[in-house]
């Protein structure tokens, strides 16, 4: 059972701690392959730690089941809630991981963040909540104060 982590490259300017506002009921879209046969799963298929499954015999539990169209195979993912790790400025351009997943069948090969995002703004501490990354790029502007932050998801990588 492999453990993949998911890894997110951004450039960040003047935010830091980039991760999910509500790690309980946050949506990871993943796109899955099957290990068995390296068949592609072509939609978007989303973890979150709220809605998991019992495996067969006991053995655990999955956020993810999918049966293998191709094969048949039963492969399942696993959120491992104590993975959890911010994207830090201190690192920025550089990947970092910021969830890890204990896969048994599937390996993610695509991820895409959407929404539900925080981050904090480097010098203010001010807390942007509620990022869409639909685009990949989020923009705030304080006109006012002439402060500017930007957040650019460069790419997503995988380790095991």
């Amino acid at each position: 059972m492999p453990i993949i982590a998911l890894e997110l490259k951004a450039n960040c300017v003047n935010v830091t701690n980039l991760k999910p506002g509500d790690y309980t009921d946050h949506r990871w879209y993943l796109k899955l392959k099957c290990g068995s046969c390296g068949e592609q799963a072509p939609n978007w298929q989303y973890a979150t730690v709220e809605e998991s499954h019992p495996l067969a015999k006991g053995h655990g539990i999955a956020h993810i089941l999918m049966k293998c169209p191709l094969c048949s195979r039963s492969n399942s993912l696993e959120i491992l809630p104590d993975s959890y790790q911010s994207y830090s400025i201190e690192k920025n351009e550089k990947f970092q991981t910021i969830v890890k997943f204990d896969c048994r069948g599937l390996e993610p090969v695509d991820f895409d963040p959407r929404v539900g995002w925080q981050a904090e703004g480097v010098e203010s501490g001010t807390l942007f909540e509620d990022i869409d990354l639909n685009d990949k790029v989020w923009l705030f502007l304080l006109v006012l104060y002439n402060f500017n932050v930007f957040l650019c998801v460069i790419g997503m990588g995988r380790i095991r």
